[in-house]
């Protein structure tokens, strides 16, 4: 049974549709309260919703949408960095523009929402930041570079963030889905073709044209579920076998071309005492 003194407060980025949308019915219908932000958002507030609409590019605006949540719910202890869109295309083909809009929001947007949110959860000694991540952090692949790209900039922060944030109390994870049925890769921003890449981009899109069996994203807001109500949260968490085993496979690789130059890399080192500075 959820009492009032056991409701937590949610602060959910992207709450409008896809991950972010099943994230906060979980949590509405668990009695939870919830800040569900997002661009479309109509503004709304009651004793369990408080909607705003909110671009996590704007540092400002995201401070401001912070204020609010504590405003109205006195306190936040579940923050979940979910906002995020997909830009498709080879690494060459991009322009300044389109590179960093993609960086903007998957990347910048969630700096500002974890830099907004720490003072709140350091002065309370505990919450939780989740980061979603994505598949495409575990490697770059074909059209889906600045993509890629975004997720591992995203993902070397929260590295960091999650060793500087524990010290008050805080845990910080990152959450790397694999495929549910969102409007993520069926509304990606493109880039203009180059004709040189079309062979590799036919190859692609023949790939693809096999289609995908995704998940229902209700399956990844139970995980979530676990993940919060658990006293002993991962710093990583995979959503479904399919990342599971990718994860392994990407990781083994490395391993072995680690290994199979070890030779070098040993003696690429030789420490000395630091030069001395003519004059000095």
């Amino acid at each position: 049974m959820t009492t009032a003194d056991s409701r937590r407060v949610w602060f959910v980025t992207g709450a409008s549709r896809g991950l972010g949308r099943a994230f906060t019915e979980a949590a509405l219908a668990r009695g939870d309260r919830v800040v569900a932000a997002s661009r479309s958002a109509t503004p709304e507030k009651t004793d369990q919703l408080l909607r705003l609409p909110l671009d996590v590019t704007r540092r400002d605006d995201v401070f401001d949408a912070v204020r609010q949540a504590v405003d109205h719910f006195g306190h936040l202890d579940v923050v979940v960095n979910n906002a995020g869109n997909l830009s498709m295309g080879m690494v060459e083909e991009f322009t300044e523009s389109e590179a960093r809009a993609q960086m903007e929001t998957n990347f910048f947007g969630a700096l500002w929402v974890s830099q907004a949110v720490l003072p709140v959860l350091r002065a309370q000694g505990r919450g939780r930041i989740l980061q979603i991540s994505s598949i495409a952090a575990l490697g770059g692949f074909p059209m889906t570079g600045l993509y890629s790209a975004s997720k591992f900039a995203l993902e070397g922060m929260s590295e960091a963030l999650a060793a500087e944030a524990a010290t008050f109390g805080v845990s910080v994870t990152i959450v790397q889905p694999g495929g549910y049925w969102t409007d993520l890769y069926t509304d990606p921003v493109t880039t203009t073709p180059s004709a040189d890449y079309a062979p590799l981009r036919r190859q692609m899109e023949e790939m693809w044209a096999e289609g995908s069996v995704d998940s229902d994203p209700a399956l990844a807001a139970e995980a979530v579920r676990k993940l919060v109500d658990s006293d002993d949260p991962p710093r990583r968490l995979l959503l479904g076998s399919m990342v599971f085993d990718l994860a392994g496979d990407l990781t083994r690789a490395r391993l072995d071309d680690w290994a199979s130059w070890e030779e070098v890399s040993r003696a690429a080192e030789d420490p000395v005492p630091a030069p001395v500075t003519p004059g000095t």
